[in-house]
């Protein structure tokens, strides 16, 4: 009997010292990312946009753990867009943002009538419903007076783009940390950009977050993105570290070494005429 409680403590206490561990960690990559992109600033007021899934209520905790341990102020806005999308529920955002006790909004446009009605069966939505989700959220931050707005993706999502734009799309860019919209009126700002997903899936597992399913873009079965998530899969369970390693690629850009004319000025490139050589033949 005593062997058996004391082994439940044992699993106990490694269960816990794991979690410490995930959470530091989590904290640690976070830091750096607002760190390195200056992502947040003293004064600013940063509109976090919550979709109900694990990326953003990670996204919230972090963000929120980290302005109460920061040297700096700033002040921070919860956002849900309910897009109407079958059988969402509508309660549980109210019910943890207030729980919480952070000031929210939650933003009612049903996008999904609009995305359905306009996309062929068949086609992916994501498109179009980013389009419009971008310009509600957008036009909703000048509304408040936020200069920031934080969105969920992190290193995964990052590097995933990063082979959609290659496979698809014929480019090389992936998605930035921070952004600066085309209207020049709103920074967007990843605070996950350097966070593993399978890290984010264990932390919201640990919390318990009231995880909402996605049945709109995520839930289509034939995305590219899918595709190429299953691609990295396969390529990291061959090679562990595979994905960091093109993350850390994505750091480390050498525009010399590519082809982009746009980019580096490959036309003038002038060799250094060798120094006059004195040769003396020797008898």
């Amino acid at each position: 009997m005593n062997s058996t409680i004391e082994l439940n403590l044992n699993q106990s206490r490694k269960k816990t010292l794991e979690f410490n561990k995930l959470h530091k960690r989590l904290r640690r990559n976070v830091g750096n990312a607002i760190s390195d992109f200056s992502m947040i600033e003293e004064g600013d007021k940063i509109m976090v946009c919550l979709s109900g899934g694990k990326d953003s209520y990670c996204m919230l905790d972090l963000i929120l753990h980290l302005q109460k341990t920061a040297p700096i102020d700033f002040e921070i806005i919860a956002i849900n867009l309910d897009q109407k999308q079958p059988d969402f529920p509508e309660d549980v955002l109210p019910r943890y943002l207030t729980n919480l006790g952070i000031p929210f909004h939650i933003l009612e446009k049903d996008t999904y009538s609009v995305v359905v009605d306009l996309i062929p069966d068949g086609k992916t939505y994501c498109s179009l419903c980013s389009r419009m989700r971008r310009g509600t959220l957008y036009s909703f931050a000048k509304k408040i007076g936020a200069n920031k707005i934080a969105l969920g993706h992190h290193r995964d999502d990052i590097i995933e783009t990063l082979f959609l734009n290659m496979f698809y799309g014929g480019k090389l860019k992936a998605m930035p940390p921070k952004l600066l919209s085309d209207d020049k009126k709103n920074i967007v700002i990843r605070p996950l950009a350097y966070c593993k997903e399978s890290d984010l899936e264990e932390y919201s597992n640990r919390m318990k977050f009231p995880i909402i399913p996605c049945n709109l873009c995520g839930s289509q079965d034939n995305l590219q993105r899918k595709v190429i998530k299953d691609m990295l899969k396969s390529w990291e369970k061959s090679n562990p570290g595979r994905i960091e390693s093109i993350f850390s690629s994505i750091k480390n850009i050498s525009p010399s070494q590519l082809a982009d004319i746009d980019l580096f000025d490959f036309k003038n490139l002038k060799r250094d005429k060798a120094d006059h050589i004195n040769i003396v033949d020797i008898v």
